[in-house]
């Protein structure tokens, strides 16, 4: 469904002391059911303002954004967050951290037992079925972001959206966790889009990667699609061909033509 989700001449502005600030401009994407989009660029390229606009989280300017053609306007269920700041409830333990958003969501179509069962489900599928009663001060950063990845797969969501979710973690939970992500991804078959500023972790995840200009008034610059097959192991793909190609378009893409002495900082 080539218009799964569809961004349409969205602009976004802010009104400030020294008069608006437009910090979107004239966004057009089409994202595709099942799909993984990285969005990458500069600090104060608008990353994610959009990705807060696909979430209804703020109101476009300008332009639409669509659903499966229901323009969106507010947050909903069928668009989870996960943000790099994990936002788990420190009182509650992991189980009851997803719990809290499967009772939202299902509530009213899942039974108790449907509903415990599928918050357990969901902590298994992010590897976080042993440490359900413990609270998110009893474990690790990369773990609190399994437990926030879990706890927005438990909503099932038509998109997930994802921001910085690795931003601040260390280089080895890092790659765990994404190759956690695609592992899912693989197996879900989820529409997801991702902020990153980690040219690798857009190459090695993403169908495609949108490359914003920078801003104020961004726009999409360029979108590359990554040809390769998947499943992806990041060892074997280090001395692929199509892989350093890629990098070197999206490098060359943020350092070369979007030098960032060129951003106004926002």
């Amino acid at each position: 469904m080539a218009n799964y989700l569809s961004i349409e001449q969205v602009g976004v502005s802010f009104d400030t002391d020294r008069g608006p600030y437009v910090a979107l401009r004239d966004v057009n994407l089409k994202v595709e059911k099942g799909e993984y989009i990285s969005i990458i660029g500069h600090s104060g390229c608008g990353k994610s303002t959009l990705l807060n606009l696909v979430a209804g989280l703020l109101e476009t300017t300008t332009g639409a954004i669509l659903l499966e053609d229901k323009e969106v306007s507010e947050p909903g269920p069928e668009r989870a967050v996960v943000f790099q700041n994990h936002s788990l409830l420190p009182w509650l333990s992991v189980y009851d951290n997803v719990k809290l958003a499967v009772d939202k969501v299902h509530g009213k179509t899942k039974s108790r037992a449907e509903r415990r069962d599928w918050v357990l489900h969901n902590l298994a599928l992010v590897g976080m079925s042993h440490a359900v009663d413990r609270k998110p001060g009893e474990i690790s950063g990369g773990m609190k972001q399994r437990v926030g990845i879990a706890r927005a797969l438990a909503m099932e969501p038509k998109v997930l959206l994802l921001d910085e979710p690795f931003g601040a973690l260390d280089a080895l939970t890092r790659a765990q966790l994404q190759d956690k992500v695609m592992e899912i991804q693989a197996r879900l078959g989820n529409t997801v889009i991702m902020i990153t500023h980690d040219v690798d972790e857009a190459v090695l995840l993403s169908d495609r990667i949108v490359m914003m200009t920078n801003g104020p008034a961004a726009t999409i610059g360029e979108i590359l699609t990554i040809e390769l097959p998947r499943p992806r192991n990041r060892l074997t793909l280090a001395d692929n061909p199509t892989y350093v190609k890629a990098r070197t378009a999206v490098m060359e893409f943020l350092y070369a033509r979007h030098a960032l002495n060129k951003v106004e900082a926002a």
